[in-house]
C-alpha cells in the first residue's frame, strides 16, 4: 500500500531512502533481513551512526535533541528503517524514558539523562513487570522506604522484576516502586532512575524457548537510589507509567516491520512448491496472505489516523491499546504463516545461523532456519506492553463505554 504522500513527504521519503542506502552497513542489513540475531555492538554500532546525523531521537522537542520533524515524517523515518532493514533504535531510553524526563523531570535530570541517552552513553532497561504483577501492574510490591542520612537522603529499594528485557547489558534502569503501601495501589507508586551497578543489583538471565537470553529477572537487596533519582512528585509514578505506555504501545504497531516481513512471506510463498506449483498459487493459503495483507493495510490507515490526532496536539489515548492489540496479532500471524509455508524445512534448530556463523552452519535451507525461533519469539508480542486482554478491557470502557 502507497499512501498519497504530499509532494513535500515524498521529498523527505527520497532524502531518507537515499541516506539509508549509502549508511546503513551491510553486514547489519543482512542480519536483520535474515532473521539473524543482534549483537549489543550492533545496536550501538547503529544508534550512533544515526545520531551523528541528528535523527535518533525525531519525537524529541528540538530543544532537547530532537529533529523538528511532523508527525507523518517521523512515521516515513520508521517506515523506510524497517524497509532498509535496520537494527532497531532501542526504545527504552529514546522512546520510553526519554519523553518522561522531559515531560516530569526537573532541569537537572534533563541536562544529564538527555545527552547521555542521545549519544548511547547509558544502555536503560525497563524496571516493570513483577512475579504476579504483570498484567495488574499496578499491584506491584518492590518497595522503596525513604532513608533520611548526613549522607544524603536516598531510598532503600528491595524487591524483584522480571522479563527485564537486554537489562544483562544496561547501564540504567527506570523503575517503578512502592512508596506508599497505606494509599489505593495506583497512588502509592513511584518512579525511580537506578544506576545498575548500584551494590545490592543482581541480574539474572531467563533463557527462552529459542535458547536466547534477551529477558531477565532483576533483584534488589538494600539498594540505595539517591532522592535526586526520583521522576517528578513521590507517589505519582503511576501518571507518569500511563504516560509512558501510551507512548510504547503506539510504536508497537510496528507496520513498517510487518510490510518488510510480508514481503518476506511471498518471497517465500513464490520459491516454496507444493503440488508441482509456487506455495502462493495454492488458493486456500493464498487467501490467507491475502487476508493478512488487508488486515495490515487497514492497521496503516487507523495508524495515520492517530498520527493526524497527534499532529493537532492530542496525545495517543485508547487508540494507542487498538493498534496494539491489531499490531501485535498481526506480527504473530506472520510467523505463523511463514512456519506453515517452510513446513519440516523450518524444523531444525541451528544456532550456529542464528548467531551469524555461517561457517559452523548445518546449511539448507537460510530463508527456513531461523522461522520457527521467530515464531516461538513473537509469542510475547500480545503480553508486553500490557496484555492483550488488557488493552481489550481499555478499548471496551473507554471506546464502547461498556
Amino acid at each position: 500500500m502507497d499512501l498519497n504522500y504530499a509532494p513535500d513527504d515524498l521529498a523527505f521519503r527520497d532524502h531518507v531512502r537515499a541516506w539509508l542506502a549509502e549508511k546503513l552497513p551491510a553486514d547489519l542489513q543482512h542480519k536483520v533481513l535474515n532473521h539473524k540475531r543482534l549483537q549489543r555492538e550492533d545496536f550501538v554500532r547503529w544508534h550512533k551512526i544515526v545520531n551523528e546525523q541528528g535523527w535518533v531521537a525525531p519525537a524529541w522537542p528540538v530543544e532537547h535533541g530532537g529533529t523538528g520533524w511532523t508527525k507523518v515524517q517521523q512515521h516515513i523515518w520508521e517506515e523506510e528503517c524497517a524497509r532498509a532493514g535496520t537494527p532497531p533504535i532501542l526504545p527504552f531510553g529514546v522512546n520510553m524514558v526519554a519523553p518522561v524526563i522531559i515531560a516530569f523531570g526537573n532541569e537537572a535530570q534533563k541536562r544529564h539523562y538527555l545527552p547521555r541517552i542521545l549519544s548511547c552513553e547509558d544502555w536503560w532497561c525497563q524496571g516493570y513487570s513483577e512475579p504476579g504483577s504483570g498484567s495488574d501492574l499496578a499491584s506491584l510490591k518492590t518497595r522503596a522506604e525513604l532513608v533520611q542520612s548526613p549522607e544524603g537522603d536516598h531510598y532503600l529499594v528491595n524487591g524483584q522484576k522480571t522479563w527485564t528485557t537486554l537489562g544483562q547489558h544496561a547501564d540504567m534502569m527506570f523503575c517503578l516502586v512502592r512508596t506508599d503501601t497505606g494509599a489505593r495501589k495506583q497512588e502509592g507508586i513511584s518512579f525511580l532512575l537506578m544506576d545498575m551497578k548500584t551494590p545490592g543489583i543482581t541480574v539474572r538471565p531467563i533463557i527462552t524457548l529459542d535458547e536466547d537470553h534477551e529477558v531477565n529477572e532483576v533483584f534488589f537487596d538494600n539498594v540505595r537510589v539517591p532522592v535526586a533519582n526520583l521522576i517528578g512528585e513521590e507517589n505519582r509514578g503511576w501518571t507518569y507509567a500511563k504516560y509512558l505506555l501510551g507512548h510504547e504501545r503506539t510504536g508497537i504497531a510496528a507496520v513498517g516491520r510487518s510490510k518488510r516481513e510480508l514481503a518476506f512471506l511471498k518471497r517465500l510463498c513464490n520459491r516454496l512448491q507444493k503440488a508441482g506449483r509456487p506455495l502462493i498459487q495454492d488458493p486456500l493459503f493464498a487467501s490467507k496472505v491475502a487476508a493478512l495483507e488487508i488486515d495490515l493495510m487497514a492497521l496503516e490507515v487507523t495508524v495515520m489516523r492517530v498520527i493526524s490526532q497527534e499532529a493537532r496536539r492530542k496525545a495517543p489515548g485508547p487508540e494507542a491499546s487498538m493498534l496494539k492489540v491489531k499490531g501485535t496479532e498481526i506480527q504473530q500471524r506472520l510467523t505463523e504463516l511463514m512456519v506453515e509455508a517452510a513446513g519440516p524445512l523450518g524444523l531444525p534448530f541451528d544456532l550456529n545461523y542464528l548467531e551469524g556463523d555461517d561457517e559452523h552452519s548445518a546449511g539448507g535451507d537460510d530463508d527456513a532456519a531461523p522461522l520457527m525461533p521467530y515464531y516461538f519469539n513473537y509469542r510475547k508480542t500480545s503480553i508486553y506492553g500490557g496484555s492483550n486482554e488488557i488493552q481489550k478491557n481499555i478499548i471496551t470502557q473507554m471506546i464502547l463505554g461498556l
